[in-house]
């Protein structure tokens, strides 16, 4: 039997002393971020408890194969290295010793430590005499390993193998979850960046200042669930001083919703005519999204398009499946529903046949377009907000359309409790003068 050669620093520690020490680590690397600093942090702790190891070193053969692999930290190295930021300063080294440890997925101890002259570990251990590696596994693979020397042979008692490897393996994985949270946090940060950048390409498709039409005034609100959302709201001047007034809402939310509002704007634009009926219109958007876009991904959209003539007051409109608008006619107080033109939702089906019906406005009615967000806004207990509180909101003959948003974004506000939106919310308010 080969002498051990007896630990007893940590043995002379009085248990509360240890335990003191032990919990401050922990205090230590629960409140840390940066996982370089909760390794500097830990090393300093286990140099406290085991100050009779004169030499360690970590390796690491992530992402490398036999028999390369890098020494990441090293007690002698007057500068420190950030193996997760500065790999490439690292020494790389193939076969040897430390190779055969660290490919060999086991803690090992060697007792009397003999190394030839042209082993890569030579300049490491050199004057060392015994040493004791530890596997730090990852998926049941020793991909990074921790290595403590002695001057002294047989410097280290097997008898505390188990533990030390246990505790090592457990800050390995601590470590490691650090890293990962992160690289989750830096890869979430890229993601809101370019989803704030859709967000800015989608609001730049949405009329900049709303137009002047004869006979109407206007006024719109528009916010998203998230960064980008699928509501889409566009006014389109026509031949003979008529306007095409455009409300769509995407299935669904974020940036693919974001992306098909970006499809619909490009396919309205390019709309060949004629300008009327406003069938028309949605049916060519229709075909467009059935054929070149939708697929079986299961889009669909919700579109209402009316065109208002400012001679007559008159607004011809078609629905595909889109929320009915409402309209409180000045001095009654019964609000009408658009809802004699609706069918199928766009991008459903191929040749949908869409209707067309006519509203006959006069000076002071009230019309508002919206999207379900704005009625399907629910409260803590699931309470919908509904058409009958937008209504009560519609205002006198002389409202301004503006205070109307206002009011209605108020109570929605006071509804919800505050709670985010769960769906974009659209609301277009148009006053005939």
């Amino acid at each position: 039997m080969p002498l051990i050669h007896p630990q007893p620093h940590l043995a002379s520690i009085p248990w509360e002393q240890r335990l003191e020490s032990i919990m401050e680590m922990m205090r230590e690397m629960s409140t840390s971020r940066d996982p370089q600093e909760m390794v500097r942090q830990y090393a300093a702790r286990i140099s406290e408890l085991h100050p009779e190891v004169d030499r360690r070193m970590s390796l690491s053969r992530r992402g490398l194969e036999w028999p390369w692999f890098r020494v990441t930290r090293f007690t002698e190295w007057e500068t420190e290295i950030n193996p997760w930021s500065q790999a490439d300063k690292l020494p790389l080294l193939k076969g040897g010793i430390l190779a055969e440890l660290i490919y060999a997925d086991e803690p090992r101890i060697i007792d009397q430590l003999d190394l030839a002259p042209n082993d890569p570990a030579a300049k490491f251990l050199a004057g060392q005499n015994s040493l004791q590696a530890i596997p730090l596994l990852d998926q049941g693979v020793a991909l990074n390993m921790v290595v403590h020397s002695r001057t002294i042979p047989n410097g280290f008692d097997p008898e505390r193998l188990p533990e030390t490897f246990w505790m090592a393996n457990l800050f390995g994985r601590a470590t490691h979850n650090l890293v990962l949270a992160d690289q989750i946090q830096k890869a979430y940060e890229e993601v809101d960046r370019e989803l704030k950048a859709v967000a800015d390409i989608q609001r730049s498709l949405l009329p900049s200042n709303l137009p002047e039409i004869p006979h109407l005034k206007l006024a719109a609100n528009y916010q998203t669930a998230r960064r980008a959302g699928g509501d889409y709201y566009d006014f389109f001047p026509l031949p003979d001083g008529r306007w095409g007034i455009l409300i769509a809402d995407v299935s669904g939310h974020g940036t693919p919703a974001a992306v098909m509002m970006a499809v619909m704007h490009s396919i309205a634009h390019n709309y060949p005519g004629p300008p009327n009926p406003p069938s028309q219109m949605l049916a060519y958007l229709n075909d467009k999204l059935v054929t070149h876009y939708v697929g079986d991904n299961g889009t669909f959209v919700t579109a209402f398009y009316g065109i208002f003539d400012p001679k007559s007051r008159q607004l011809a409109y078609s629905s595909a499946g889109h929320n009915p608008p409402r309209v409180r006619g000045c001095g009654r107080d019964t609000v009408a529903e658009l809802n004699r033109a609706q069918r199928l939702p766009l991008g459903v089906a191929p040749g949908v046949q869409f209707a067309d019906s006519v509203q006959q406005l006069i000076a002071g009615d009230q019309l508002i377009l919206y999207t379900d967000g704005i009625v399907e806004a629910s409260n803590p207990v699931g309470q919908l907000f509904g058409t009958e509180r937008l209504d009560a909101l519609l205002g006198s003959c002389n409202d301004e359309p503006a205070d109307i948003v206002a009011a209605v974004l108020r109570e929605l506000e006071a509804h919800t409790e505050g709670q985010p939106a769960s769906d974009d919310r659209t609301l277009v308010v148009a006053r005939v003068l």
